[in-house]
Formats: structure tokens, sequence, C-alpha cells
């Protein structure tokens, strides 16, 4: 009876224990919260920008680690955002633009919210996480536990409403925008957001309002009462979108008064780089949509706009002004936080979608492969860490995605294209990546690939074809080569200069690997010691040895090989290459027999292969390929 006793109290301890074991596991997950702000190029104190006024966010950077080379990998808000969320880049995602759905894309891709929702977190949305045109409703309702909180759930001060058009709170605003809507509504007009957008939409509004009369500070005051009300039992994944400062730089008037405008330094560089690739500029668009009297949007004779100072000077002010606003929602919510108690267990991600260029090159937007449009903040903080890193190398955001599977212990999807940072985070390591990649399209079914290293920029224009397809030489539209040790301003494409050759080879062999890697259901053609643009070829021996010899030496210097081995090499390469040539008598190589060869190529020449051979291993090699070399001849 004793025994049955016993045997019960263990039974009985174990069920009750159980449940309390898996609670308290649940709680040991970290909180994240997800800040995400529109159009934020790093405008900011602790990323470098000694003029902006970015207290908050300063603050938020200590004890984090602070990416200062990080790039969007598409500079528009939709694809970078379905990118950003998915882990996955725009060719895979096929979300390139404003209007396509992420899911009519890919109906059951993964998201970052929707993976921390499936290992047992609370996933809750306010603001603008995704752009809404890119998924159903504007929220995607698979990302989240609890609904997406939409802007008809914004609460607002007393005597405010509902900003003018989305944008406007200032008297003399909402009374032209009210004059408008009137107009539209007696003559039927069906889209009369439109109506009045195409006749009246500033490009910047300073008015004397609270904080939170703009859609903004409606948002931080939504995310506070969701943090002072959320369930503390179960782990959060908190994501909080802000607008600002994109277009219309908007902002309360104490903003404003933080810069004397007669300070503002106008962009220096304003014109085309010096062996300019025409399409990789952008116009006068977006910002010619913004419309009010006293602003006239003119291009030149090279497609550029033409502002005059004053003008740009009120933009840049207005740009810096809404990201003071930004700065101050945001320290809202960390007080928030902090007053809960949550800092302690709560992992901080703070990015901005994509840069956005304030006059350089004449362009007002983003939608370019320059480094004002591509480099985009991202700021991690883990509650463990004491310190601030500050990381230089290149990094994307596709690595958050696994990146913060890794520090909360969660499974990193096999599927995605980012790598994880957590070394960095955690202040261990520096990153393994040597470049980062960006793209954007171009009318006539261009796409620009832009590969951005610690120092360099190389963009590659491809006619018609996206990475997930075999690239070859004929695709290739125009290159661009930016050396930003030496010219930080992008003012000379060295893409031609005789002493950037052997840099431009490097390029275009990094290239070559990052196409291959994308390739869906292809075989792999091009592998890292062969030139993207060597890939057409002709029956000429010449050619064959000339090619091998760039490869070999090329190798040499990047894979520590001696100048016996690559000599080796050469010949080896040689051989192959005029073996295929003589079985194809009078005809060019075919595209098929191209692949042949590089795989062939690359199962002597790969990297790990070569860093484990000794010279007396080569030399063995060198006999078994000489048999082989005389079987064939036969």
């Amino acid at each position: 009876m004793q025994k049955r006793n016993y045997s019960i109290s263990i039974i009985f301890s174990i069920v009750f224990f159980i449940p309390f074991f898996l609670l308290s596991q649940e709680n040991d997950k970290p909180n994240i919260l997800f800040i995400s702000i529109d159009d934020l190029k790093p405008s900011i104190g602790s990323f470098g920008d000694e003029f902006a006024i970015t207290p908050n966010i300063d603050k938020l950077s200590e004890n984090a680690t602070v990416f200062l080379n990080n790039q969007t990998q598409l500079a528009i808000c939709a694809a970078s955002r379905v990118s950003f969320l998915t882990g996955l880049r725009p060719d895979k995602t096929r979300v390139w633009d404003l209007k396509t759905k992420m899911r009519d894309m890919n109906p059951d891709v993964l998201t970052l919210p929707e993976h921390f929702k499936n290992n047992g977190y609370q996933t809750i949305g306010v603001g603008k996480i995704y752009d809404p045109r890119a998924v159903d409703n504007g929220r995607d309702r698979r990302s989240w536990s609890q609904p997406f909180i939409t802007q008809n759930k914004l609460t607002f001060p007393e005597g405010y409403s509902f900003p003018a058009g989305g944008f406007y709170q200032g008297k003399e605003n909402r009374e032209i925008r009210g004059k408008l809507r009137q107009e539209a509504i007696a003559k039927g007009v069906e889209n009369i957001n439109k109506y009045e957008s195409e006749r009246y939409k500033p490009p910047y509004e300073k008015a004397d309002v609270p904080d939170g009369a703009y859609v903004d500070g409606a948002i931080a005051n939504k995310a506070v009462d969701v943090l002072e009300n959320i369930d503390t039992s179960q782990p959060f994944f908190l994501a909080v979108g802000f607008k600002r400062p994109h277009l219309p730089f908007n902002a309360p008037t104490k903003y404003w008064d933080l810069y004397n405008e007669d300070q503002i330094q106008l962009a220096e560089f304003q014109t085309k780089s010096k062996n300019p690739v025409d399409i990789a500029y952008k116009g006068g668009w977006e910002i010619n949509s913004y419309k009010m009297p006293g602003i006239e949007y003119n291009e030149n004779e090279e497609g550029l706009l033409i502002l005059p100072d004053n003008i740009q000077r009120k933009l840049i002010h207005g740009y810096y002004a809404a990201t003071s606003y930004i700065d101050a929602q945001v320290g809202k919510v960390m007080a928030k936080l902090k007053e809960k108690g949550l800092e302690k267990n709560t992992i901080i991600v703070l990015w901005g979608d994509h840069g956005f260029h304030l006059g350089d090159h004449s362009q007002w937007t983003k939608h370019t492969n320059f480094e004002q449009s591509t480099r985009s903040p991202l700021l991690i903080k883990d509650p463990t860490i004491k310190k601030t890193v500050k990381v230089k190398s290149p990094t994307e955001f596709i690595d958050v995605f696994p990146t913060l599977c890794d520090l909360s212990n969660i499974e990193i999807p096999q599927v995605l294209d980012g790598i994880s940072l957590r070394p960095q985070v955690l202040g261990q390591g520096v990153s393994s990546k040597i470049f980062a990649v960006s793209q954007y399209p171009r009318h006539g079914g261009i796409m620009g690939y832009s590969f951005r290293t610690k120092t360099h920029r190389y963009t590659v224009w491809i006619k018609n074809k996206k990475s997930t397809e075999p690239i070859y030489i004929e695709d290739i539209y125009a290159e661009e080569l930016f050396d930003y040790e030496n010219d930080p301003l992008e003012t000379e494409n060295k893409i031609d200069y005789p002493e950037y050759s052997r840099l431009k080879l490097t390029f275009q062999t990094l290239a070559a690997r990052f196409f291959n890697s994308q390739v869906i259901n292809e075989p792999i053609v091009v592998k890292n010691e062969i030139r993207a643009k060597e890939i057409t070829v002709s029956r000429n021996n010449m050619w064959a040895k000339e090619r091998s010899k760039v490869i070999s030496q090329y190798i040499m210097s990047e894979m520590l090989m001696n100048t016996k081995q690559a000599t080796y090499l050469e010949q080896v390469l040689y051989e192959k290459y005029a073996r295929n040539n003589e079985l194809t008598a009078s005809k060019d190589l075919t595209k098929d027999e191209v692949q042949i060869i590089y795989r062939e190529t690359y199962s002597i020449t790969s990297k790990e292969l070569l860093l484990k051979f000794t010279n007396k291993q080569f030399e063995k090699i060198k006999e078994l390929e000489k048999e082989k070399m005389k079987k064939l001849r036969k």
C-alpha cells in the first residue's frame, strides 16, 4: 500500500511538474522588439552622421551591434520588406515592385513572424511592416497570432482626426485638400485621394501639432499600449513600423527647430558619374509626384532633376526633422519596454528598409543601386551583451531572419538565403561574407545586380534574365565599378580603367559564383575561378591558351598556389579547352559544351582541393593527367 501511494505521488509530481517546466522553458525564450523605419538612410548619430539629432537611437546603439555596411536587397519598399521578412532574395520571392503580392508568387512562403508564431511566440504587428500593397489586406494574416493593428485602429489626440491624405495636419494643407475633396465628390470622381494628390501633395510639412497628431505618433502610442497590456507568460514578437522619414517629410515644428537650415550642406556631387551607365539613374521620380506651388521639377538634357538650392535645403531639412521625430517615437516605445521590466529579456532589431538620395547624383528617391540608396541602417541589441560592436564588413537584410532564429534558439529554416550574424551580435567574430548583393530592375527587362564589398561596388546590368536562370556573356548590358576608398561619392565608374582590370576580374568571378548559387533547377555552370564575361567561347586555341593563363594566375593569387602549381594548372586547362575545341571541329562551342568544360575544370581547381595538394601530389596528378590525355588523343 505504501508502495502504491509512493507511485501515485511520483505520477502526481510529474503531471504537475511538466507543465510548469514547459512554461518556464517558454518564458526563457527572448522577446523580440522589431522596429522598422521607412526610407531611413544611416542619418543617425551612432551610424556616423554628426549632423543628425537622434538621441534615442544613439542610446539604443550602446551595448548593441551596429552594422555600418548593411545593404538592402532591393531599394523599394514592398520588395525590400518581402525579401527581409522571408529571408529570400527578390529573384526567389519574385516581388520586384510595389504591386505584386507576396503570396500570389509563393503561396506557402514562410515569413519571419510566422516562423516565430509556429515556435510558441505571440506575434503582434502595428504600423508599416509589410508594404500593404504586397500582402493580403495590407497585413498577411498568417504572420500574426493576433489581428494586425491597421491604420483605422489608431487613435489621435482630442481635436485631431486622421491626417488629410494620410499625411497632412497643418491647417492650410488640410483646407486645400478639403476643397479638392469636395471638388472630386461634386464631379463624381471615383478615386478621390488620387484626385487630391495629383493637384496638391506637398513634399514636406512643418506643423505646430503634438507628436500624436501624425500617424507615426499614433503608431508609437499604440505600441506603448500593446506593451502595457502584453501577456508576459508567453514570449512575444512585436513588430512596430514607422512611416517617416518617407516622403512627404512631415514632422511637428519642434523637430524642424532642432536644425538651422542655413547650416545644411547640399550634396557635393550632383551629376552622373564619369563613364556613366545611363539606366543606373532614375531622373526626377519619385519627388516629382509631390506637388505644391513654388516647386517645379525640371530635368536637364541628361535626364537629371534640377532643383534650386533653397528647395534642396528645405527638403534635406525636412528629412532630418522627420528622422528626429521618428527617433522620439522610438524613445517612447523603449521607455515603456524598460518601465515594464522587459528590456532584460528582449532582443531589439531596428532597421530602415533602404536608403534615400538627398540630391547626390541629382537623385531625390531610392530606386537605384548607388550607395545612398542601398546602404541601410541595421542595429541588433541582445540584452546579454554589454559592449558596443560596430561591424564594417558587408551584411544584408536577408541575414536577420537566421540571426534572430539563432539568438532565440529556434531552428533556422534551410531555405533561407542569408547567414546568421550571431557571432557578430555577440561580439565573437567577423562576418564571413565577402559581399552583399542589391538589385534593381529597369525598363526593357534589364536587372542591375550590385555587389558591395568593404571597399568597392561592382554592378552588372543583365538583359532579360534573373539570377535564378543561367546567365551568359551576351546577357550583359553594362557594368560599373566604384572605389569607395578613393572615390566615396561615386564620381567615376572605373570599370574599364587598366589599373582596375585585376579587380574587375575578381568581381566578375564573384558575380559568376553568386549567379550560379542562385540558379534554380539548373546545373551549376560557372565556378569561382571562371569569369562571368568569358562564357562565350570560340574554337580558336589561342583563346584556350589565354583563358587558361588568366584562370591559373587568378587562382595562384587568390588561392595561395605557387608558380609551379599554377603553371601546371594552366597547361591542364589549356589541354582541356583545346581538346574540346578539337572535338567540336569547325563550329563554336555550344553553351552545353561550355558547361561540361567548366564542371570538369572545377573538379581540378576547386579551392578546397588546391589547398590540400602538395607539390608531390601535383606531380602525381600531372602524371595521371598525361596518361588520360594520351588515351583521349588516340
